[in-house]
């Protein structure tokens, strides 16, 4: 994979998408072979360091007991306030933040009940484009969110893929013929790689 290229992967449940997402930040080592960025072995790299380059934002969105602020700024605890912000607006969450009861300090309930399914993806876009990722991990989720809220997502997915180099579970055809490349996995081998254009040509 190139820097700043887009990879969209595709194939049935169980194919091995998230195991080879999660390989790249060391939730699991390889049994066999290596992975390499930049030409190192990421097991030759602290696994801290290593974690820094990624941007992960998956169907999975943890949220903490926390005010909303806090829990953005998980993407890097040092930030500032107004440096939260900028990123919320990116993220296309800011205004929805601003109509909470206490904005930026209002709570996040247990187990994120105060928040949708929507608005929890867009505060973990905000806590992405905060950490400012050299590699962005993106399993796309945008079941059970209605179109108006699907469109901000989406938007701001734009915003945040943009020259950065990027992986990406893809669900949506628009995002696949966004692609530099297409994987197409199938009982964890890549079966067919190209953009979407030279899939459907060879059929």
């Amino acid at each position: 994979i190139c820097a700043g290229e887009t990879i969209a992967i595709v194939g049935p449940n169980g194919c091995g998408k998230t195991t080879l997402m999660q390989l790249l930040p060391r939730f699991y080592d390889p049994t066999a072979g290596r992975v390499l960025v930049e030409g190192v072995d990421i097991q030759n790299v602290r696994l801290r360091d290593l974690r820094l380059r990624f941007g992960l934002v998956s169907q999975e969105i943890l949220m903490f007991n926390d005010t909303v602020e806090n829990n953005i700024r998980y993407g890097k605890p040092e930030a500032t306030r107004d440096q939260i912000i900028s990123a919320s607006k990116v993220a296309n969450a800011h205004e929805f933040i601003m109509r909470m009861g206490q904005g930026y300090d209002t709570p996040v309930l247990e187990r994120a009940a105060n928040l949708s399914l929507g608005q929890r993806q867009l505060i973990a876009i905000a806590r992405a484009v905060l950490a400012d990722p050299r590699v962005l991990i993106l399993d796309e989720a945008t079941s059970n969110i209605d179109s108006q809220t699907e469109l901000l997502v989406q938007q701001a997915l734009g915003k945040l893929l943009a020259g950065r180099t990027s992986l990406v579970i893809a669900h949506r055809l628009s995002t696949i013929r966004a692609a530099d490349q297409v994987l197409v996995l199938d009982a964890g081998r890549v079966i067919e790689r190209g953009t979407h254009h030279e899939l459907l040509r060879n059929r």
